[in-house]
């Protein structure tokens, strides 16, 4: 029986899509124009990502008259991303990831401008609700990362996660620069100045969650669960079992190590950068260098992504999560021991913290690829991605108050000693699994 009928009489299906479940070739060609799509998506996602974050505190400040709550933006921000990450998720599992992840851009581009009217009229409420909608566009550019998987090979996967973050870099390095221009810009028609970057991420938002709307065709998650129905038909027609997507789901030790991973690069991570741009205040830096300090994290989070999807694939991701742990270790401990009055050495400390991140992101991430297969990885990945978010919130709401109670420096050696918990956790997960 040939390839075409078994695939129709499991399900049939369009033609286009036919043709790429069973043509070799064309899946190249989809997985090629899947990674071209979604990197044009991570530039502009990248953008509305990173110009929130680096004033989403000094606009708290400014409304609230205290340091003690200028975590609750990020927090807001990271629970809207927690709820938003499960949506994303089971929307991409049911309907394909074209529409989970343009729902996401497009929802979190409608928060950003919430964001702005909530600065211009001074209306808190509408403040805190609209940082939590805001939240799904960080959520969405996270989860588009997944994109890049689907049809990637085995070998291959880490590499296709970091080429769609590194391109998040050109966004995310460009939002933070342009705080003085959009706030210039917001100043000139009438609106605060801290509103203006939410104004670069609303339009970098909708144009993101338009273009995978538009060109995300064939779906990526679509195609390659039909191929593995097909698989599936054809070894249950040749009398062989099928174990391949059981093995992968049931691989619940492989998830946990993720998760765990991503959970505590993203406490530490969210903490420290939270605190960073207030602290900075506090040593009389500019908003200016504020800008500076956090695209060069931000940065660092994404820009060594291909070199980190290149060791990932060869030396495996729990290498690369001990990396991970010794990275942010040095981050905390330079953060919380240098002067606050010292740009090259809050650059340094930010850049490590990034760079820190990107190596525990992309290693869990590859392991909860490698540990599901497509009928349940849009679903399992945004249900992880939910325990990230949640993480994060934690880490923003509680560096307010412990630098408030305590000092910078306090927080940063906590989250510093914090990222070493990454390596006995993962040595017993794999002891336990062998």
């Amino acid at each position: 029986m040939s390839e075409t009928t078994v695939v129709e009489r499991v399900n049939p299906l369009p033609a286009p899509l036919r043709q790429c479940v069973e043509s070799p070739e064309r899946q190249r060609q989809l997985h090629k124009r899947t990674m071209l799509i979604v990197i044009i998506s991570q530039i502009f996602g990248g953008a509305g990502f990173a110009a929130g974050v680096t004033v989403g505190a000094l606009l708290a400040q400014d409304m609230l008259g205290s340091d003690s709550y200028a975590g609750v933006p990020s927090s807001l921000i990271t629970l809207g991303s927690a709820a938003s990450a499960l949506i994303v998720g089971r929307l991409s599992q049911r309907l394909g990831r074209r529409t989970g992840l343009a729902a996401g851009f497009l929802a979190g581009g409608l928060g950003a401008l919430g964001v702005v009217l909530a600065a211009l009229i001074s209306n808190l409420a509408l403040l805190f609700i609209s940082l939590l909608v805001y939240g799904a566009g960080t959520a969405t550019n996270l989860q588009a990362r997944y994109a890049g998987t689907d049809l990637a090979l085995p070998t291959q996967r880490a590499k296709a996660i970091s080429a769609a973050m590194v391109f998040t870099t050109f966004g995310a390095v460009a939002g933070p620069n342009l705080v003085n221009i959009t706030g210039r810009f917001a100043t000139s028609i009438g609106f605060p100045a801290l509103s203006g970057p939410f104004m670069l991420a609303a339009a970098a938002f909708i144009i993101a969650g338009v273009v995978l709307l538009i060109f995300l065709r064939p779906d990526p998650l679509i195609v390659a669960k039909a191929m593995g129905e097909a698989q599936r038909a054809d070894e249950s027609l040749n009398g062989t079992q099928y174990t391949g997507i059981k093995d992968a789901a049931m691989n619940k030790m492989g998830i946990m190590i993720g998760a765990t991973v991503m959970v505590l690069t993203q406490i530490v991570m969210v903490a420290i950068m939270t605190m960073t741009p207030v602290h900075m205040k506090h040593h009389g830096h500019g908003l200016g260098e504020v800008g500076l300090v956090i695209g060069i994290h931000v940065a660092a989070m994404f820009l060594p992504s291909l070199i980190t999807g290149v060791l990932v694939d060869k030396y495996g991701h729990t290498l690369m999560s001990y990396a991970s742990g010794i990275t942010l270790l040095a981050a905390g401990l330079l953060a919380g021991l240098a002067p606050g009055e010292s740009m090259v050495f809050l650059v340094l400390a930010l850049a490590l913290l990034g760079l820190g991140w990107n190596f525990g992101l992309i290693s869990g991430t590859a392991a909860i690829v490698d540990a599901t297969s497509p009928h349940t990885r849009a679903k399992t990945q945004g249900t992880v991605d939910v325990l990230i978010a949640l993480a994060g919130a934690s880490g923003g709401a509680l560096s307010g108050m412990v630098v408030a109670q305590s000092s910078y420096s306090a927080l940063s050696l906590a989250g510093g000693f914090l990222s070493l918990l990454l390596i006995p956790v993962i040595v017993w997960s794999r002891k336990k699994k062998a």
